[in-house]
């Protein structure tokens, strides 16, 4: 096999919305692609704090909105019928990263801070203002609540009220993720790659339900585990199994290719006499 891709070696995707697309990228770079789905966006069917929030857009009750993805502007602007779009103009928005910003300009809606990659939370927080007292400040959740963004906002004084659009959930189908496990613990899987933290959260979950937790730790641990960026590569430490590799751009196409020309380097370390078929 030529050097530089993933050798034939099976790669485990645990991407749900464009697994297709995952797996696809994986066979290209040489690899046997296994896509097993962690997690799902499930959303909030009624949801009283974006209908609080759309009504106290309106009677102009925040200075800074943040938004943290596309899909929940969208999903917002679905939520109020469109009527945002005007008041947003009307405040400061922040977006968490280029692909937030497009959405929001897109609608005509101006945004005063735009996160540079790898756009987590603590790039966010870089480019907002350091003194905030008394700022009335919005933030639209994404699957989850971000308590060290509230946390660090509220310390500058903001007035932080939190805005969820959706929720992540297991996947209706936990058979794929399960089967993943088996091959984990079988030694089947050469490559991991982990393009959300709540992938990583959601595989020990359903870990914990099969009582293999800390075997599933051990088996990835042999495995090259590839995270998409910091917080990927945070929620895998906190879990005991450090990240090996992360791309050089937080994007999932730079993550399989990159991935794939340092596997064998990675794998060798890790498995010298025990190399994947």
């Amino acid at each position: 096999m030529p050097s530089g891709d993933f050798q034939g070696w099976r790669v485990l995707a645990l991407e749900a919305r464009r697994a297709a697309e995952i797996a696809e990228l994986i066979r290209r770079a040489g690899g046997e692609p296994q896509v097993a789905p962690a997690m799902r966006e499930a959303p909030l069917e009624t949801n009283p704090a974006a209908a609080a929030f759309a009504e106290g857009l309106q009677r102009d009750d925040f200075d800074w909105v943040v938004f943290l993805t596309a899909t929940g502007v969208h999903s917002l602007l679905a939520a109020s019928g469109g009527t945002m779009v005007e008041a947003l103009r009307g405040v400061k928005v922040a977006a968490r990263g280029a692909k937030v910003a497009s959405a929001l300009r897109t609608l005509g809606i101006p945004v005063a801070a735009v996160a540079p990659e790898p756009a987590t939370w603590q790039e966010l927080l870089a480019v907002l203002p350091e003194q905030l007292p008394g700022v009335r400040c919005a933030v639209q959740e994404y699957g989850a609540p971000n308590p060290e963004l509230t946390a660090a906002l509220t310390r500058r004084g903001a007035q932080v009220t939190a805005v969820p659009v959706y929720r992540w959930e297991l996947p209706a189908d936990l058979a794929p993720l399960r089967q993943a496990i088996r091959d984990l613990l079988g030694g089947r899987i050469a490559v991991v790659l982990f393009t959300n933290a709540v992938q990583v959260a959601h595989l020990f979950e359903v870990a914990a339900q099969e009582q293999v937790e800390a075997a599933v730790a051990q088996a990835l641990r042999r495995s090259v585990i590839a995270s998409i960026g910091p917080s990927t590569s945070a929620e895998l430490a906190r879990r005991g199994c450090p990240a090996d590799f992360e791309p050089s751009h937080p994007r999932m196409g730079v993550l399989v290719q990159e991935a794939a020309a340092a596997a064998a380097k990675l794998l060798d370390a890790k498995r010298p006499a025990n190399r994947p078929e």
